[in-house]
């Protein structure tokens, strides 16, 4: 298993915002996390990227823990946060060579990654001039330039239009062929183009991780599905 967590808990003063957090999660997934603003979305997958101390547990990662291997995790592990943090006063190609440079990778990857997420013709222009779908397909190329056999996308379509999201999907689609991916998003059509496991979290706990079909189960839909597990502890 590349990835496994055991017993994760995190808490920030009095509140939990992850409660004894068990999950496997195996090569070549495509893994949606769902669960209502303030689950502790953002706080699991920062505490996989290593960006939050963990307070209880362990997360093992290609057999090392995190905590203990630190660097040697990051190299394998690719992250897009929700805000997709970019340097905009540079330019496209200038700013995915400084990226390979971080990881001593060699220039040939930044043309290669640059045209697997399509931004091609924007390669010479500032990152502040672009459209926030191609902010976006930016943020995807740092986080995928290095090979990571595990990537966790924290909202990659928040705010795109209709066709830049389908362009987006394509793009984690094609990338999850051969990669691990986690994806946490609000939007059900995204979990049933992409997923085959859901994993939803509700005030720190899981309450379901299971094939997706599973999880919609008697529903109608996942939206149903979704209202019903989170209604529940409400």
């Amino acid at each position: 298993m590349p990835l496994q967590i055991h017993n994760l808990t995190k808490k920030f003063g009095e509140q939990t915002a992850l409660n004894n957090i068990n999950i496997s999660i195996d090569k070549n997934e495509i893994i949606g996390l769902l669960g209502p603003n303030g689950a502790g979305k953002s706080t699991l997958m920062k505490s996989i990227v290593g960006a939050l101390k963990i307070d209880e547990g362990d997360i093992i990662f290609n057999g090392l823990n995190i905590s203990q291997h630190e660097i040697e995790s990051k190299k394998k592990i690719g992250f897009l946060p929700e805000n997709n943090p970019l340097y905009l006063e540079m330019y496209v190609k200038e700013y995915l060579q400084f990226v390979a440079n971080i990881h001593k990778i060699s220039d040939s990857k930044v043309d290669e990654v640059i045209e697997l997420v399509g931004i091609t013709p924007e390669k010479t222009k500032r990152i502040g001039q672009l459209s926030k779908g191609y902010k976006q397909r930016v943020g995807l190329a740092q986080a995928i330039i290095h090979q990571p056999d595990l990537l966790i996308l924290d909202e990659p379509t928040n705010g795109l239009d209709p066709n830049q999201i389908l362009e987006i999907r394509n793009v984690i689609k094609e990338i999850g062929q051969q990669k691990t991916v986690l994806l946490s998003t609000h939007i059900m059509q995204e979990v049933e183009a992409l997923c085959s496991r859901v994993i939803l979290i509700h005030k720190g706990n899981i309450l379901q991780d299971c094939p997706i079909d599973e999880f919609k189960g008697k529903f109608n839909s996942l939206e149903e599905a979704f209202a019903s597990y989170t209604a529940v502890t409400q």
